[in-house]
């Protein structure tokens, strides 16, 4: 995966890391778009290993970044990324930043081509536990977007272990997880996650599958993304890298992370999709470039 420059622009950029709140574990308000899978961290990652012929036993150990000391303002963080363009490689909060960075010119782009706006997705680091407008999280739940707060959460450890898993090649895995992240974004900036939730709340029967349709269709928009990044030329995606992140997405169905929970695989829980859907609906982005591909309602 490589990138058309080396910039990295922090100006959207909030690090909480090294003020967590002891891990109280955590208390979800409506609307809290959890993770690319689910919000059960170590479950994720393991299942994420197990699909790509990883060892589950070296879960956990290093990842091959470099992590600075916690405690670092915005500005030290926007001067130690861009003090060479090795940084993206060397620090992963570097390359996280850089994703969302591309992933963010990208919707402006098209959205301005449909003629609208899209408003950049504040991106809060975090360790441990973190307070948003959608409840308190903990670092368990993984990446997630709280929609009041327009802004995607991610403790890095998470990304951490994602590495270390798939090498070299799973960056673009980790690139799909922030993608989807913003694509609820995109949900709502546009107002279909408001529709979601009012419907919710009209049908509380249909909570689940509404929800499954809500993540569906920012896999999709991932996928979209992808290609779009491509033809403008904001970076390159190999073949290895494109089965990684579509690896990732089956990883991380519910079908295939409550199997590897030790449960029985119940359809009616379902809240993110299974595998095949997951999997199916981000090439379905990939392949068409079109974000009106992506109507998981209809």
């Amino acid at each position: 995966m490589r990138f058309d420059d080396s910039r990295v622009d922090t100006s959207r950029v909030s690090d909480r890391r090294g003020a967590g709140l002891g891990g109280r574990g955590r208390s979800f308000g409506p609307g809290m778009a959890v993770g690319g899978g689910g919000g059960i961290i170590g479950l994720i990652v393991l299942a994420i290993v197990l699909f790509t012929g990883g060892d589950p036993a070296s879960v956990g150990s290093g990842s091959g970044f470099s992590f600075p000391e916690s405690g670092e303002t915005e500005t030290d963080i926007d001067t130690r990324c861009n003090a060479s363009p090795e940084a993206i490689d060397q620090y992963d909060d570097c390359f996280t930043i850089k994703v969302t960075n591309e992933i963010d010119e990208v919707w402006a782009a098209e959205f301005s081509e449909r003629g609208s706006e899209y408003t950049r997705p504040q991106l809060v680091l975090f360790e441990q536990s973190v307070s948003t407008s959608c409840g308190q999280a903990s670092a368990n739940v993984g990446p997630f977007y709280c929609p009041p707060d327009q802004g995607i959460f991610i403790d890095l450890g998470f990304m951490a272990q994602l590495q270390q898993q798939l090498g070299a090649e799973g960056r673009y895995a980790k690139a799909y997880i922030l993608a989807h992240e913003v694509g609820h974004h995109i949900q709502t900036l546009d107002g279909t996650e408001s529709q979601v939730r009012r419907a919710q709340q009209q049908d509380p029967s249909q909570t689940n599958a509404l929800s499954v349709k809500l993540e569906l269709q920012a896999d999709c928009y991932a996928g979209v993304w992808s290609t779009l990044a491509n033809q403008a030329g904001n970076l390159a995606i190999t073949e290895v890298e494109l089965d990684q992140a579509l690896s990732a997405a089956e990883a991380v169905g519910d079908d295939a992370i409550q199997s590897q929970g030790g449960g029985q695989v119940n359809p009616e829980s379902f809240t993110h999709g299974t595998s095949e859907e997951r999997r199916s609906w981000f090439l379905t982005g990939y392949q068409s470039g079109d974000m009106d591909s992506c109507n998981t309602f209809g």
